[in-house]
Order: C-alpha cells, then structure tokens, then sequence
C-alpha cells in the first residue's frame, strides 16, 4: 500500500477554476476515473476523475478554492503503486486494463497479446454477430467498436477493452456469442503492455498455460448484482439539461449507443453510475424498456406484426392467407427491417409536400458522354448523378435552409444551419435500400465524386457500407432513371429536411417559340419538410437545381 497524490490532470487552457463540488469525502473507496471534484470556469463547469483507484485518506481541496493544472487534489491509499511520484493521466486517459493474467515471461516488457471477450451484456446465452467492424491488421482504441450484435428485442455495439493492432479475429458474421466469448487477439504496446503484464492474475483464468493476456472486460460491462433494481427509465420526460455523470460514464455511453438523457442515475444528486448505465443496456436488450428512437419505431413493428399500427387506429388485420391458396413466408432482410421503421417514422413525423419540374439536360448528356469517351483510358466512368451532386451542392449554397436540420422539442426548437456539404445518394442493393454519403462534396470535382461512388456503390452492393459511409447528411438524391418512372414522392431521410428524386429521362418535344424541338427532359421531384420549407422556397430551388443541369456554366457563377 502506498499513498499517491491524485493532481488536476490537464484541461486546457484554463487557469484558476473554482471547485464548486465535492463528490468524495475521507474514507471512501473510489475507482479509476471516478470524478472527485467539479470544477467551473467562466464557459463551463467539468468533472475532475481520479488518476488511480483506492481508498481517500485526505482531501487537499475545499468548495470555492482555486485549481489549475497540477494542484493537489487528494491523497490516496492506492494499492500495488510506485508511490507518490507515480503519473498522473489526463483526462483523456483511458482506464488501465481490469484483473488480467500475467503473460509468461518470454513475451517482451513493451507488447503482449491480449484476448478480447465479449463483455457482460446481459442474461443471453447467445446474441447473433450482424456486422464486424474491424479485420486483422487494424490498429484499433480503447473502446472502439468491433462488432455488433443482435437479439430479438435490440442490437448492440461491443467495444474493446484494449488499444493496439488486432493480430486474429475469432468471430464472423453470423456467429452467435455470449459474455465471455472470444472476439479477436490484439497487439498492446508501451505502458499498456505493462499494465496488462504487471496485473494481477484473475482466478477466472488463473488454469491458463498459454502466452496470451486473458483481458477482463471493458469498464463498461461489469456484472450487476442479480438483485439490482434496474435503474428508471423516463424517455417522456426530457430535463432540458446535460445528464448528471462524469467522463468515463460519458465515454461509455458513446461507445454503447445509450442516450444519457434517458437514463435515471440512482447515485447522489441524481449522478449515473456504472450500474445505472449497465441496468440500462440489459433492460434494453431484454426488452423490458424502449429507447425513444425504439418508440418511434414501434408503431411500425406493431403493424408489422398483426398489432395495432397507431393509436386511435383499427388493429392491422389478421388474415389466414393459407384458406385462399398457396403463400410463402419470407424473412425481410435487416437492412429492410431498420429502414422500413426510419422511413415509417420519417413519414409520419414530417409533413411532406413534393413539387414536380422538368430539366432540361439535353447539352449536359452531351457533354457527359463526349467527356466519358476522351476519358476511357482513366476507368472513370461519370455519371449524370455525379452532375446532380454538383448541382445540389450549389443549390443549397443558394438556399442555405435547405441544408438544416431541426434540433430540440416546442418552444426550444432550433434551426441548425449546417457550412459543410455532405451529399448521399440511394444505393438498390440485392438486400434492400441504403444511402452511402459523399463528404465535402463542395471541395471534390466531377471524376472525383464519380470515382467515390462507384467505390461506395460496390461495397453497398457486396453488403460492406460501414456506419460511417452512411454518416452525416445533408441532402439525399434518390435517382431511379436507371429502372423508368416518372415522378414519385420521395421520404424525406431525416434529420435532413429535402429531398431530390429523379427518374429516367425522356425525348420530348419542347416549344422554342418557333416550332416544337426534340429536348432531353428530366423529372425531378422535390420532397421537403414543411416545418422548415414554405413552398414559394422549394419553388425557387427546384427550377435553380433544373436551371443548373441545363446549363452547367451556371455553377460557376
């Protein structure tokens, strides 16, 4: 046992912070990264955590004293440290691998490798592997995700417990896993190399002979008492202000996905605690609560499955098809189960309105096909959607409200007006429909953006698209001048708040105020969320976006 000076880690550029909350006292038993103090400047007030686990046998600091980086916060009885001069982390810092085995003594001081598990995540036998994040060779974070998992009721990203380079992955898609199950071996490096040899050998794993580190998991995952009360859930009921809970619980719910303002902490002053966090995910996963994103869905998976589809609504019938001939039942694809409820919840919530208009594309289709034929050698293919790309970035450049999003409820409702041009596009995959995103597209030419979508396309096409390739949106162009139509009405992707649908163009005869000519006409259907759009708007913008592909000098004005 040793005592240990627990500091002011680094946190910025910020001198002579007020203490304005002291969250320990004398005697009390404390965890990595637990908070100690909140500390306030002028901008914002911020939990302090704790460099080191153990007990508190002085506290250095009092409500209304002045901090910066460095003073002396506490001493700490901590176990198994170097004494008083050991570092001290900053707040970035992650929490040092829990309870693993010593690896043998041939494995080198600075690397060792570390089995990840899967984490506590509730009473499962076995959860199906829907996505894998991660391959050998990726050079990975604390806590970022690895794969996801799925059961009947919600699905989950698993994070991993250590840094480094993964050097074997141990599931594929379509596995099914529980805690404890092996995800992958991965490479730690430095101090985290030997935090993970110098730990204590866990009894769990203490018949292991093997050179691998077996990795207890993840801060996020500990085992809640059979006997915990699951912590309330209040998703109706949002507060209006950031949820009472420090860094590491903060980080935690990141990397899980749980939305923090519908968490009820059952700690002091309303604080989250681990406990509360991981009740949490349990209950979600079991069923038993609903995220309010799960709420907006309901009403869909309700009628899907024979319930009442809205309230005030008829139940969604019942009919025994057998009785009136043959039928085959057919699971819908994932991706078709998630859409159909964004899209079910997207119509339903924003009011649609949909103008029709025709451009003229007749000189662009020219010149994309001459520009195709001086380029073949390049394998660069441009697209019409490529040219649209361009336009819908100019014309949101014009109409600034057409790329926004609304954040908040009633009276606290906001227009957020977005400065960078994220630009998806709908993909027809053999699964279903999904919309990778073109970033900046602004600052990418028309081979550029062609080259990235045939990338993306093909990786939608081999079911390959990661969360992050269908990431940060602004506008959404829906092209099916590839299959026919005419015009349709498309569903708004929220949180965007437009539209563009485009369907396969047609020789026409346009009068030129002499005679009638054979012009390439392309319907354009523009969906927009009347909230934020009044018609004489989406008027303007429809005939600029056609103006723009009848003339595409136009853009450089």
């Amino acid at each position: 046992m040793a005592l240990v000076e627990v500091k002011v880690p680094d946190i910025g550029d910020v001198k002579d912070v007020a203490v304005i909350e002291l969250l320990v006292k004398v005697g009390d038993s404390i965890k990595l990264e637990q908070s100690l103090i909140t500390v306030e400047s002028d901008k914002a007030s911020m939990e302090i955590p704790s460099s080191h686990a153990g007990v508190v046998k002085e506290i250095k600091v009092a409500v209304g004293d002045k901090v910066n980086e460095g003073s002396l916060v506490l001493l700490l009885e901590a176990e198994g440290t170097a004494g008083a001069d050991a570092p001290v982390p900053t707040l970035a810092a992650a929490p040092a691998p829990v309870a693993a085995p010593v690896v043998a003594a041939a494995a080198p001081a600075t690397s060792a490798l570390v089995e990840v598990f899967v984490p506590d995540i509730g009473d499962f036998e076995s959860v199906a592997v829907i996505e894998v994040f991660v391959k050998p060779g990726d050079t990975i974070k604390l806590e970022q995700s690895l794969i996801t998992v799925e059961s009947d009721k919600a699905s989950m990203e698993i994070p991993s417990s250590h840094a480094g380079v993964v050097k074997e992955l141990k599931v594929k898609l379509g596995d099914k896993v529980a805690k404890g199950s092996l995800l992958a071996i991965v490479e730690v490096q430095g101090a985290a190399a030997v935090a993970a040899v110098a730990a204590p050998v866990a009894a769990a794993a203490a018949s292991s002979a093997n050179t691998v580190v077996a990795a207890a998991p993840a801060a996020p995952v500990e085992r809640i008492a059979p006997t915990a009360a699951l912590p309330a859930h209040e998703p109706s009921t949002p507060t209006g202000r950031l949820p009472h809970a420090s860094p590491s619980i903060r980080r935690q719910a990141r990397e899980l996905g749980v939305p923090l303002d519908e968490v009820k902490g059952t700690g002091p002053k309303g604080r989250i605690q681990e406990s509360d966090l991981q009740g949490f995910v349990k209950s979600v996963m079991a069923g038993a609560v609903q995220t309010l994103a799960q709420k907006a869905a309901a009403p869909a998976a309700a009628a899907a499955s024979g319930g009442a589809a809205l309230p005030g609504l008829l139940p969604w019938p019942k009919v025994d098809f057998e009785k009136f001939g043959a039928i085959e039942r057919k699971e819908l694809s994932r991706i078709k189960k998630i859409s159909g409820a964004n899209l079910h919840r997207n119509w339903v919530v924003i009011p649609h309105v949909t103008n029709h208009d025709d451009a003229d594309i007749t000189e662009l289709e020219a010149f994309r096909v001459q520009t195709n034929k001086e380029n073949e050698k390049s394998g660069i293919k441009v697209t019409m959607l490529a040219f649209m790309i361009k336009a819908a970035v100019a014309a949101l450049k014009k109409f600034p409200e057409f790329n926004a999003s609304l954040e908040g409820e009633g009276d606290t409702q906001k227009l957020v007006l977005k400065k960078y041009f994220h630009i998806g596009f709908a993909a027809d995959t053999p699964n279903g429909l999904v919309v990778p995103v073109i970033k900046d597209a602004d600052k990418k030419g028309i081979f550029e953006i062609s080259q990235e979508m045939g990338e993306l396309a093909k990786k939608a096409r081999d079911g390959k698209l990661g969360p992050a390739d269908m990431a940060g949106g602004c506008f959404t162009i829906s092209s099916l001048g590839g299959i026919g139509g005419r015009y349709f009405t498309p569903i708004i992707n929220a949180p965007e708040v437009a539209i563009m649908g485009v369907c396969k163009s047609q020789i026409e005869p346009v009068w030129d105020g002499k005679a009638f000519q054979p012009r390439l006409m392309l319907p354009l259907s523009l969906s927009w969320d009347h909230r934020v759009i009044d018609g004489a708007a989406a008027a303007r913008f429809n005939v600029y976006f056609a103006s723009l592909l009848a003339d595409f000098r136009r853009i450089v004005l």
